[in-house]
């Protein structure tokens, strides 16, 4: 019966090209590697090399049996790995939610570093709204939320701040409100205004309505692509509007009770009915980096 390390040595010849270059690489004799690619072609009763040349190369059937040996030698890393994680305690699966206009590069340039730190651990990603987010944390359908902070002190979840988004008032180049050098919120008032609201009538609190005429979307991209339209005047996140403001799709509107923008608190809340196992603290320490 073939063994693993047999498998492992016939994968390793396969790549470093011999016997010797194999040896040398796993610090072995050459003798050993030798003969234990033999026993392996006994156990098989296959030739997985063609020895009539200096070089050794897979036979056909050698070149038949190799994807299936990198295969198993996977799936008993896999299982090393699962077996480790399982000592540490790690979770097996943790599921994070995020404000959808923060569903952006940064993050999920950190959620790959998860997942190289973690790889045992199955992570499923939902983007809703700040308030979506909050409720399914709250009932403990997700694991670890990243929403826009109200100032509010959480007295059911877990929280910590992560950093800052800066909110920018902008409208399409074409909007009559682009001619106008200064704008107070009396003039804004006048224009219909784009907002974002969800489902169950909830509007985020530093971008509410204040305007006579206003049209909702439930996610800041909607509201990005009708302002574009010309539709009227919307508060976006500044890194969602930045493609946009580059194209002149949209330009942005100097409001005088705002001159630099409005920065928001990006907070991440961690749900008390779910245990905080090391993949989930290694989150938050990635996350906290992203920001």
């Amino acid at each position: 019966m073939y063994s693993l390390e047999q498998l492992k040595i016939f994968v390793a010849v396969s790549e470093n090209g011999s016997f010797s270059a194999t040896a040398r690489k796993l610090k072995r004799a050459q003798s050993g590697i030798s003969q234990s690619i033999s026993n392996l072609e006994i156990s098989l009763d296959k030739q997985l090399f063609d020895r009539s040349s200096n070089t050794p190369s897979l036979s056909d059937d050698g070149k038949a049996l190799l994807p299936v040996a990198k295969s198993l030698l996977l799936q008993q890393r896999q299982f090393d790995q699962k077996v480790a994680a399982l000592s540490q305690q790690q979770e097996h699966e943790l599921i994070i939610g995020i404000e959808e206009s923060l569903s952006y590069g940064p993050i999920f340039s950190k959620i790959k570093k998860f997942a190289e730190q973690f790889p045992m651990t199955n992570l499923e990603v939902v983007t809703a709204s700040t308030y979506d987010i909050e409720e399914y944390v709250r009932n403990g359908d997700v694991h670890i939320g990243l929403i826009y902070s109200k100032g509010e002190i959480q007295n059911d979840v877990d929280f910590g701040t992560l950093g800052y988004n800066k909110f920018i008032t902008v409208a399409a180049a074409s909007h009559p409100l682009a001619d106008l050098q200064e704008i107070n919120d009396q003039v804004l008032r006048a224009y219909r205004q784009l907002v974002l609201r969800t489902y169950h009538g909830k509007e985020l609190w530093f971008s509410h309505a204040i305007s006579t005429q206003i049209w909702y979307a439930s996610n800041h991209h909607l509201l990005l692509e009708l302002a574009e339209q010309g539709i009227g005047w919307t508060m976006l996140p500044e890194d969602l509007a930045l493609d946009s403001l580059a194209q002149g799709k949209v330009i942005l509107l100097d409001v005088t009770y705002e001159p630099y923008g409005w920065m928001n608190t990006i907070d991440y809340i961690v749900s008390r009915r779910s245990q905080q196992g090391p993949a989930l603290q290694g989150l938050i320490k990635l996350l906290k980096q992203a920001f």
